[in-house]
């Protein structure tokens, strides 16, 4: 059987202190992979230490350059532990340089009372939808199968610039893959940057932080299996430079899975 693409990309190998990997091309974004992916790799290289405990509660992930197409270590240190909480820092680096720091939370869960407060929004169906066509857009799109239902991007980059920046879509690795973690961790960065959105122009911008909150259990994964997400995202504020973005990923049965929050920086080309 063919490797999925996306463990493909995250066939980290052992290594003293963490662990190596090359992202190479597949989720190739505009300059260097897709944020998801690295933030995905990060993820899996801690749930493959030794020490590693519980499943992922909360997720910070500082971006502080793009990778280049080459080898990257991942040190991974635990920090803290209780007896029901693990605290783990992570640098992704390539040669001298780091590119990427991140925080992990895990944590070992107990059943108690529980509420969700949030809704699921009411929306059509994935049937109901035609899957984007990805074909002019970066490398990391097609590993997707998205179907937009509200805040797409138009093609021609003509539109008239929108009054909000909310997207809701259904989404699904392509070819479909059972829901993990990691797996889980990446989707929660499949938004095209807002600004793209609300100007419906493209411009330079990318992530600089990324936090992400961890609702589903193993159990909520597996309900789920390759099933497509409801996935929604709305900016906040647009100012001087930088924009906040959160987001949602829903099941297919509407349990709430992920809610992540990010800082993005953007440059206007018109100015």
């Amino acid at each position: 059987m063919q490797t999925h693409p996306f463990d493909a990309a995250l066939a980290l190998q052992p290594a003293d202190g963490g662990a190596t990997g090359h992202l190479q091309g597949a989720y190739g974004n505009m300059i260097g992979p897709f944020g998801g992916i690295v933030a995905a790799a990060m993820l899996k290289a801690v749930l493959t230490q030794a020490q590693c405990q519980g499943t992922p509660v909360a997720m910070t992930v500082n971006f502080a350059s793009a990778l280049a197409d080459a080898d990257f270590f991942i040190s991974t240190k635990l920090s803290r532990a209780t007896r029901t909480t693990q605290h783990w820092s992570l640098e992704l680096s390539q040669g001298e340089q780091i590119t990427t720091t991140a925080s992990l939370v895990m944590a070992v869960r107990a059943q108690t009372w529980a509420d969700t407060e949030l809704s699921m929004p009411v929306l059509p169906g994935p049937a109901a939808l035609p899957m984007l066509d990805v074909s002019a857009y970066p490398a990391w799109t097609r590993r997707y199968a998205m179907r937009i239902i509200a805040g797409g991007l138009s093609p021609d980059l003509n539109a008239l610039e929108s009054s909000q920046s909310l997207t809701q879509l259904w989404v699904r690795d392509e070819p479909p893959r059972p829901l993990d973690y990691p797996a889980l961790m990446a989707l929660s960065d499949i938004f095209f940057p807002r600004v793209f959105v609300r100007r419906q122009r493209l411009m330079p911008a990318g992530t600089v932080s990324m936090t992400t909150y961890f609702h589903a259990d193993a159990a909520a994964l597996q309900r789920q299996g390759e099933r497509e997400l409801l996935a929604c995202a709305r900016a906040q504020r647009f100012h001087q430079g930088f924009f906040d973005q959160s987001a949602e990923l829903w099941s297919a049965a509407g349990e709430l899975l992920v809610t992540s929050h990010q800082i993005v920086y953007f440059k206007d080309a018109s100015r």
